[in-house]
């Protein structure tokens, strides 16, 4: 492995990191509903750009570590995170063709599959169903991919560049 596969290899893990630590970053009462789906978006983009390299044994233990930070029932986001990057990796080559506003819409329709099968989960362990709120998430990651996947590459471009 070379130094710049290394060096992008640290960026991925990085920003993973990252997107768990806005995860479980306390946020005013009103604004908690809205906060994005950080770990799946920076995961469909990671799986978008190196999909050879990170595929759905990342998305499994990303999600494991998310069901640890978070406290939620373990495997229940390793789940979600497989699956969608399961369908990433499967349909990458297509979705790359798309401009990037189309792209969110993809992304949205992943964000949504991933809430779908946690909310199946909620239901299937006997817990509470959440109110419509929930899927506030998913909107605003749709409104967000367009910013989050330009910053990521341009650190990606920055990084391999050195």
């Amino acid at each position: 492995m070379g130094e710049t596969e290394r060096r992008g290899l640290w960026l991925v893990v990085l920003s993973l990191i990252l997107a768990m630590f806005l995860t479980i970053l306390p946020m005013p009462d009103g604004l908690d509903d809205f906060r994005p789906q950080w770990v799946t978006l920076t995961l469909i983009f990671w799986n978008l750009n190196k999909p050879d390299r990170i595929g759905v044994f990342w998305g499994f233990g990303t999600g494991l570590a998310l069901d640890v930070i978070s406290g939620s029932l373990l495997g229940q986001q390793a789940l979600g995170l497989s699956l969608v990057a399961y369908l990433v990796v499967k349909l990458h080559a297509r979705i790359r063709l798309f401009p990037v506003w189309q792209q969110s819409v993809i992304v949205w329709v992943l964000l949504l599959t991933e809430r779908l099968l946690t909310l199946w989960i909620l239901g299937a362990t006997g817990q509470p169903m959440p109110a419509l709120n929930y899927w506030l998430p998913s909107f605003v990651g749709l409104l967000l991919w367009p910013w989050l996947s330009a910053l990521l590459t341009w650190i990606e471009r920055q990084l391999r560049a050195d």
